[in-house]
């Protein structure tokens, strides 16, 4: 005999076992249900490419520093894919017959060799969209509006889609009279703002500061005036979008270059405007700063109102260049990105999706040996009607045990079928929920089995037809 092997998983990796796989499900196909009703076709792409094609490009950066290597018969360097935006970069190049614009979705997995904490896993799943080969406005219209109606089919309640754009930070650079070597690095403490708030921020652009873990902060060395135009920049806010367009006009007013980004977002307000998502749905938000490494426009990102603590479970924007490194040309691009397993964190958090453990609508019971080919037969004769059924066949063959098992997988309805029934053509059914929740309404068991909570019988000609009208009643 070999020796036992110890079940366990490398440390950042996780099962998902069916109450969180059901729940997923439903999500991918809410999104993909959303993503195909604009017109965006699924591509599917190697988790492995080459280490060359996945190092060196400007998205992300971070991530980079974190890729799983790997190895095959011919010892090539691979590396496991980070993110799915490089290999759509790699795909336009390698395929120069797609038609532009190309509009493609993809939901895989990505690997980042992070550091595991709570909620942080080194193997987490992404969903994107993305449109390649467009240099118009409204395709990134397209990507925040399609923000804005998944995050509706989910029925995440309130959301927050915020706009920016690198363009709008790029006349904050000429405007505060900063060197554009330092632009990364005041982007970098620029996102940091909702985390930790301007007066820090406004340490680490300047002097620097010693955080509580007593690690240093190095600071960007910017002077006084340089921080206090920063720092009126950040303060254009208002609820509405073209309120925030007006104060930016008069903040930019004589800045180079700036008036036609100030149209540049201008335009997308409008377009969504038209569109109906107003400003309770979508903001013109300046002090975003995400990913502007590689992002060369406009910038997005979406919070859930009732779980902020998630942080951005969906996020994106324009980036012209990345297909530059396989081509030698810009190539337009926009696109986001939602985070699955952070967004389905938020939804149970908020009790509004999960529960469901099982696909099965109909537990077919199996207690009488002479009726099995009968119970198959009517199992099967569920299945072809379209009622996902399952015929029990663990040990024992009393109904207690039977449904206990329905109980513990959280299917709704339980079907038996004995000689007595046979002989009256007649099934009988168990909403199991409905006797869970009268069974807790008695106190004695002669009551119980008296009220028979749940339980009717039904002609056993036309079964199919009244498991449906019964299913959609308990609304399963």
């Amino acid at each position: 005999m070999t020796d036992r092997v110890k079940p366990r998983l490398s440390r950042g990796l996780r099962d998902l076992l069916p109450e969180d796989m059901l729940a997923r499900q439903w999500m991918v196909d809410t999104i993909r249900g959303v993503y195909e009703n604009y017109g965006f076709s699924p591509i599917s792409t190697p988790a492995i490419e080459y280490l060359d094609v996945l190092t060196g490009s400007a998205a992300g950066t971070e991530a980079q520093g974190s890729i799983f290597g790997v190895s095959n018969p011919e010892e090539e360097q691979l590396g496991l894919r980070f993110d799915l935006t490089v290999p759509l970069a790699r795909v336009m190049a390698q395929h120069r017959q797609l038609p532009r614009p190309f509009r493609r979705y993809q939901v895989a997995s990505v690997w980042r060799a992070d550091k595991p904490d709570k909620g942080r896993f080194r193997e987490f799943t992404q969903f994107d969209l993305d449109s390649v080969g467009t240099v118009s406005e409204i395709a990134d219209t397209e990507i925040i509006a399609g923000m804005c109606d998944t995050l509706t089919a989910l029925k995440v309640g309130g959301f927050r889609v915020r706009y920016s754009s690198r363009g709008i930070l790029n006349a904050l650079l000429t405007f505060a009279e900063i060197s554009p070597d330092q632009a990364t690095d005041v982007f970098r403490v620029l996102d940091k703002l909702d985390k930790v708030g301007f007066e820090k921020v406004k340490l680490e652009l300047t002097s620097g500061y010693q955080d509580r873990s007593g690690d240093v902060i190095r600071g960007l060395g910017l002077g006084e005036s340089q921080v206090d135009r920063i720092h009126r920049f950040l303060g254009v806010r208002a609820e509405a979008r073209q309120d925030v367009v007006t104060q930016l006009e008069e903040l930019f007013s004589g800045v180079e270059g700036a008036e036609e980004e100030v149209r540049a977002v201008e335009r997308i307000s409008g377009h969504l405007y038209s569109l109906g998502y107003g400003d309770d749905q979508v903001a013109l938000d300046l002090s975003i700063a995400r990913g502007l490494a590689y992002y060369t426009g406009p910038v997005f990102e979406a919070h859930l109102t009732e779980a902020p603590q998630f942080g951005s479970v969906f996020g994106g924007g324009r980036y012209d260049g990345l297909v530059m490194r396989f081509l030698g040309e810009k190539v337009p691009a926009t696109g986001a990105s939602i985070g699955v397993d952070r967004l389905l964190a938020a939804l149970q958090h908020l009790g509004r999706v999960g529960g469901k453990r099982t696909t099965s609508e109909v537990l077919v019971l199996n207690m009488d040996p002479s009726l099995e080919s009968e119970v198959l037969g009517l199992t099967f004769e569920l299945r072809r009607a379209g009622i996902s059924a399952e015929l029990y066949l663990g040990k024992g063959r009393n109904v207690g045990k039977q449904l206990k098992y329905a109980d513990r997988t959280g299917v709704p309805l339980a079907l038996l079928l004995g000689s007595d029934e046979k002989a009256r053509g007649v099934v009988t059914l168990k909403d199991l929920e409905a006797g869970r929740e009268k069974s807790a309404e008695v106190e004695k068991r002669e009551d119980w089995i008296q009220a028979r909570p749940g339980q009717r019988e039904v002609p056993r000609e036309g079964l199919a037809g009244t498991i449906r009208e019964l299913l959609a009643e308990i609304g399963s």
